[in-house]
């Protein structure tokens, strides 16, 4: 196989790899034959910028395989560490509805192809408008193309280092989600807890049934409140994609 169409071949895998979970660009509203030629297309774009691969026109098929595959690993790795902030509005989500008593209903969601919560897409789309307006996505393929000056093409590899950074990282996942969802759950508390005062002195009142509206119309008020500054909130957490990207390539690359 020609030596630079062996090149494009390895960082279409690359590319392709994390297209196949990036935000946006993975959605089951784009059709795949649109995500295979924006692959394509990239991995055009920078294969005249990669050095030189020694003997990647007699590279065996073994060996194409395994570089392949670590291609592919990484390119997954960069779109997985991306999508934590979308995970983190959608747990916030599923808090802020579970304390509003909006458990029950949900809305499909035709980007992630699954059910969520009514406040959890809300947060979510809050997010895509904000990665859109704010051309974070251009920095997000730029960040792509810097993590070869970190990972060159088959030197990735998995060291401790990579799987505490991981592990960190999801972790606070949670804590962007208890964050977010912090003003509601803190009234919806002081609404419990104001009934459950009045409860002492009226013992045949239903805590539960009778805080439920309040819960639900203090809660929703909450909800659109904090929706107004929120958005400012999310966009610090998405600017800092493209340095999680690059953050993850470093240790990868070693």
């Amino acid at each position: 196989m020609n030596a630079e169409l062996t090149i494009w071949f390895l960082v279409f895998t690359r590319v392709g790899a994390m297209l196949a979970v990036l935000p946006m660009f993975s959605s089951q509203a784009v059709p795949i034959q649109l995500r295979i030629a924006l692959g394509a297309l990239v991995a055009f774009l920078i294969t005249p910028m990669m050095p030189p691969v020694p003997g990647a026109d007699v590279l065996s098929i073994w060996t194409l395989a395994r570089l392949m595959f670590m291609e592919a690993s990484i390119g997954v790795l960069l779109g997985f560490v991306s999508k934590f902030v979308f995970y983190a509005l959608e747990i916030a989500g599923g808090f802020v509805a579970t304390e509003m008593g909006l458990s029950m209903p949900a809305e499909f969601n035709h980007v992630t192809g699954n059910a969520m919560f009514v406040p959890g897409l809300i947060f979510y789309w809050l997010a895509m408008m904000l990665l859109l307006t704010l051309n974070l996505h251009h920095w997000m393929i730029v960040g792509f193309e810097r993590s070869y000056a970190l990972v060159p093409m088959g030197g990735a590899h998995l060291s401790e280092a990579l799987l505490v950074n991981v592990v960190q990282k999801s972790a606070g996942v949670f804590v962007i989600a208890l964050q977010i969802s912090a003003p509601v759950m803190a009234v919806s508390f002081l609404v419990t807890l104001v009934f459950a005062v009045l409860s002492r002195a009226v013992p045949q009142m239903n805590v539960f049934a009778e805080s439920m509206p309040v819960r639900t119309l203090l809660g929703l008020m909450t909800f659109g409140l904090t929706c107004t500054f929120m958005g400012q909130h999310v966009a610090n957490y998405l600017r800092r994609l493209p340095e999680d990207m690059m953050s993850v390539a470093r240790l990868a690359g070693g």
